[in-house]
C-alpha cells in the first residue's frame, strides 16, 4: 500500500492514514465498504473504525463526500498543500466513473450572491455534474 504522501500525515492517527493511502491509491471514488475490505489485512475490521477516520478526514477537508455515489475522493487541493475551497465541484463520468475535482470562482461567487440575498450563510456546498466524460461519449 502507498504512503500517504499529504505534509500532515503525521498528525493522523494510524486508521486516518491507512484510510487516506487506500482512497489515495484508487483511481475510482470508493465507498466506506470499499475501504474497509481493502484495509481488513491491515487490521481494520469494523464498519465504525473507517467511518470515524473518514469523518475526521472530511472535517480536516483531505476528502470529499460524493453525495450522488455514496463515495469518498482525496481532495485535490489538500494533496497540492492548497486551501481547499467552500464551495467544490466535481465532473462525474456516468460511464467510467472517473471523477474531476473543480473550482470556478464564478460558480462561487454567484452562489454566494444569491445565499447572501437570502439571508443564508453558506458553511459547505458539494456541485456534482454527471455526464460523459471526453473518453467516454
Amino acid at each position: 500500500m502507498p504512503q500517504t504522501t499529504h505534509a500532515d500525515a503525521l498528525k493522523l492517527t494510524k486508521n486516518q492514514s491507512l484510510v487516506l493511502a487506500v482512497l489515495q491509491s484508487s483511481a475510482q471514488p470508493l465507498s466506506a465498504y470499499s475501504i474497509l475490505d481493502r484495509l481488513r489485512e491491515h487490521g481494520l475490521k469494523a464498519p465504525l473504525q473507517v467511518y470515524r477516520a473518514l469523518d475526521r478526514l472530511l472535517k480536516t477537508g483531505r476528502v470529499h463526500r460524493l453525495e450522488s455515489m455514496n463515495a469518498f475522493v482525496v481532495c485535490c487541493h489538500s494533496l497540492r498543500g492548497q486551501i481547499h475551497p467552500r464551495i467544490t465541484a466535481f465532473e462525474i463520468c456516468e460511464a467510467c466513473g472517473k471523477v474531476n475535482e473543480f473550482h470556478d470562482t464564478k460558480i462561487e461567487d454567484a452562489l454566494t450572491r444569491h445565499a447572501r440575498s437570502s439571508g443564508l450563510k453558506i458553511r459547505t456546498t458539494t456541485i456534482e455534474v454527471h455526464g460523459l466524460c471526453a473518453d467516454c461519449h
